[in-house]
């Protein structure tokens, strides 16, 4: 039975699913097995008559009887015990018929800490501890899988919220983030170039027009030249006269 994450708020997303270590459903399975040897043993050794039949009936319903509380519902509860982490908090749900469970927001937790005897680091499981801010109680969840790797984990995620709940107070305020001053200074950066590509435009075009000035001055003066001496003619003719 997988864990429902219709649970999780938008944006949440699961990083860790744990039951309780599998050391805790040794005894259980033992259990079991001796029981079933035990009726085995007592349908073998009882006669094959009425008589016998009735005795492994019996091997059989005191071995259910024993095994329902001491190896099917210590299994239902391992199965349907809970430890989940997630990007905004941790969620512990126990239960077989009645649920019960527990969230523990990354924000309010103040420090997470492991402890492991000889067994446990011989298993690979031990007791991860969560203190939490306010009037919650402490947390104390034993059997983790590789509780170590779980407090790095969490320590982690801890981190990484505090840095995006400082990242959003930062951008209610109106203050410029790392990436919005990043964008803002490429943005600036091409503009100056644009404008640098506009103004050497502008100077390749300057000598061209200069020169069309120049040529049409000197089409329009080259006619006063040529035509000066032949309004001084007639003068000269009219003083020889």
């Amino acid at each position: 039975m997988g864990f429902p994450e219709n649970v999780l708020t938008s944006g949440e997303k699961v990083e860790k699913s744990l039951h309780p270590h599998w050391r805790t459903v040794v005894g259980p399975m033992v259990i079991g097995l001796i029981l079933i040897a035990a009726c085995a043993y007592a349908a073998y050794l009882s006669p094959d008559d009425t008589k016998g039949n009735v005795i492994q009936w019996i091997a059989v319903g005191v071995g259910v009887l024993i095994g329902i509380p001491l190896v099917i519902v210590p299994f239902l509860r391992w199965r349907t015990t809970h430890y989940v982490i997630t990007t905004h908090r941790v969620m512990v749900r126990k239960g077989i018929v009645n649920k019960n469970g527990k969230d523990i927001t990354l924000s309010k937790i103040t420090d997470v800490s492991f402890s492991q005897t000889l067994l446990d680091r011989m298993l690979g499981s031990g007791t991860l501890s969560i203190e939490s801010a306010g009037d919650s109680p402490n947390e104390a969840f034993e059997a983790i899988p590789r509780s170590d790797r779980v407090q790095q984990l969490l320590n982690h995620l801890i981190d990484q919220d505090a840095n995006r709940r400082a990242q959003r107070i930062v951008n209610r305020a109106g203050f410029e983030t790392d990436q919005e001053a990043a964008d803002r200074a490429h943005d600036e950066e091409r503009r100056m170039h644009d404008e640098e590509e506009r103004l050497a435009q502008a100077r390749r075009s300057a000598p061209s027009s200069t020169e069309e000035s120049a040529e049409t001055t000197a089409i329009g003066v080259e006619p006063s030249t040529t035509t000066t001496p032949t309004s001084e003619a007639p003068a000269r003719s009219e003083t020889e006269r």
